[in-house]
């Protein structure tokens, strides 16, 4: 007999947003200090509770890894100074708005573009 697969919730309970800010200028894209604040500013923004402080590295290479962990989920960017662009990944539960704290870094960083999407997880 065949294994059942449990229905589907009929709601999300993530939503995960994936963000390519375009034309960022280098000198920010290289400033973990900066990174860093927005990291915590943007889960203030959307209402996230942290885990803890987020780790921020500039890497050997010149460009910048960040991640946050947060009650139930998670912020991560990438930094290209060279490329002028960074990367974000933000995965939140559904019930808060995680286009809140990608508002905080448009904001800030005054990005040339924007691409983004957000899809349903969970």
């Amino acid at each position: 007999m065949p294994a059942t697969v449990p229905a589907a919730p009929a709601v999300s309970a993530f939503t995960h947003v994936a963000a390519d800010l375009i034309g960022v200028p280098a000198e920010a894209c290289r400033d973990s200090t900066l990174l860093t604040g927005l990291l915590i500013a943007a889960a203030g923004a959307a209402g996230y509770a942290s885990l803890g402080a987020p780790m921020v590295r500039l890497l050997p290479t010149g460009d910048v890894a960040g991640v946050m962990l947060l009650d139930g989920c998670h912020m991560a960017l990438h930094a290209f100074p060279q490329r002028e662009l960074i990367l974000l990944d933000i995965l939140a539960p559904a019930s808060r708005d995680a286009r809140k704290a990608l508002d905080v870094f448009s904001r800030r960083l005054a990005p040339r573009q924007i691409r983004s999407e957000a899809r349903p997880r969970g």
